[in-house]
C-alpha cells in the first residue's frame, strides 16, 4: 500500500491569475495605449496595481484605468495597510480597498508582511520583529483583513536590512504567520535573493521551505548593488541572472507559477521591457514542457 504524502506544489486552480504579469504604473499607460492603437497587443496576461495609488482617481485617469481593467485580469498589491503596525488597522482604507476590488472585479489583494505607520506614515516598509508575540499579533490582523475583504489575501516576505529582537529565523516567522492566519503567499524571488546576500542564507533553501500550496503568484524584479554584500531592493533595474535562476528553481520546486515583473522607475521603452516579460513566458513554457515530458515518460 502506498502512503500518501502531502504535496508542497502550488495548485493552479487556486491561482487568481495565470501567465505573465506587469506592474501597471501611470507612466506605462500612455505607451501601452499608443502601442495598442498602432495595432500591437501587449504580451501581458494580467496587471498589478497598488490600490492606494488608484482609489482617489477620477476623470480622464479613471476612464483610462477602466479601459485596462475591463480587458485584462488584475491583482492588487497594497502599500499602506501596515499589517505589523502597533496602530489600529485603517478601516476606512480597508473598506475603500474592498470597494475598489469589487468595482473593478479584481482577482485578489496582497500586502507586505511589514509595517509602515505608527501615528503617521513612515514612507518605508519596516521589518516586523521575528518573535512569537509578533506572529500572533500580525496573524490576527491578517484574519481581520480577510474577514472585511471576504477573501483570502496573500502576504509578501519583504526585503529588510535589520532584524530587531529576532527570536526565530525569517522563514520560521513567515511560515508561522501564514499557518496561524491561514492566508496566501506572494513569493518574491528578488527579495529572497537580496535577503540571502544581506543576511547570509541560501535563497534556494529559503524558497524550498515555503508552503508552495499557499503561493498565489510571484514577483520578479531588479535591485541595486550597494556593495558586494549589500543589495538594495529598488525595482529600478533589469533582473539579473541569479534572480532568473531562482525563478526557474521556484518553478521546478512548485510548478509553473503566475509571475509578475515589477519595474517602478528607470522604466525602459516597451520593447525592452517586454524582453523581460517574454523571458518569463519562455521560462514558464520550458518548465511546463519538461513537466509534460516527465509525466509522459512515467506513463510509458
Amino acid at each position: 500500500m502506498k502512503t500518501s504524502v502531502a504535496s508542497n506544489k502550488a495548485t493552479p486552480s487556486t491561482f487568481p491569475v495565470q501567465g505573465v504579469g506587469l506592474g501597471l504604473r501611470r507612466a506605462l499607460m500612455g505607451p501601452l495605449s499608443d502601442s495598442e492603437r498602432a495595432g500591437a497587443s501587449a504580451p501581458i496576461d494580467f496587471f498589478e496595481v497598488a490600490p492606494e495609488n488608484w482609489i482617489p482617481m477620477g476623470g480622464r485617469l479613471a476612464k483610462e484605468f477602466r479601459h485596462f481593467s475591463e480587458r485584462f485580469d488584475f491583482v492588487t498589491h497594497g502599500l499602506s495597510l501596515s499589517l505589523g503596525s502597533p496602530s489600529p488597522l485603517d478601516m476606512k482604507l480597508l473598506k475603500d480597498i474592498k470597494h475598489f476590488l469589487d468595482e473593478h472585479k479584481i482577482r485578489c489583494y496582497t500586502e507586505h508582511l511589514s509595517y509602515c505607520s505608527d501615528h503617521g506614515h513612515l514612507y518605508d516598509l519596516m521589518p516586523i520583529p521575528f518573535t512569537e508575540e509578533a506572529v500572533h499579533y500580525v496573524a490576527a490582523r491578517i484574519r481581520k483583513v480577510q474577514d472585511v475583504l471576504e477573501q483570502r489575501i496573500g502576504i509578501e516576505h519583504v526585503s529588510y536590512y535589520a532584524a530587531p529582537q529576532q527570536e526565530m529565523s525569517e522563514i520560521e516567522f513567515i511560515n508561522a504567520v501564514m499557518a496561524e492566519a491561514d492566508c496566501g503567499l506572494l513569493l518574491d524571488v528578488n527579495n529572497a535573493y537580496v535577503n540571502g546576500i544581506n543576511h547570509g542564507y541560501d535563497p534556494e533553501e529559503f524558497i524550498a521551505a515555503l508552503p508552495g500550496e499557499r503561493i498565489m503568484y510571484v514577483h520578479v524584479a531588479g535591485h541595486y548593488d550597494e556593495a558586494e554584500d549589500l543589495k538594495v531592493d529598488t525595482h529600478g533595474a533589469d533582473v539579473i541572472d541569479p534572480v532568473w535562476k531562482l525563478l526557474e528553481f521556484a518553478y521546478e520546486k512548485f510548478g509553473v507559477l503566475p509571475t509578475l515583473l515589477e519595474r517602478d522607475f528607470n522604466i525602459p521603452a516597451l520593447p525592452e521591457l517586454f524582453t523581460e516579460t517574454d523571458k518569463i513566458r519562455h521560462m514558464q513554457r520550458h518548465v511546463a514542457d519538461g513537466d509534460a515530458k516527465h509525466r509522459h515518460a512515467n506513463l510509458v
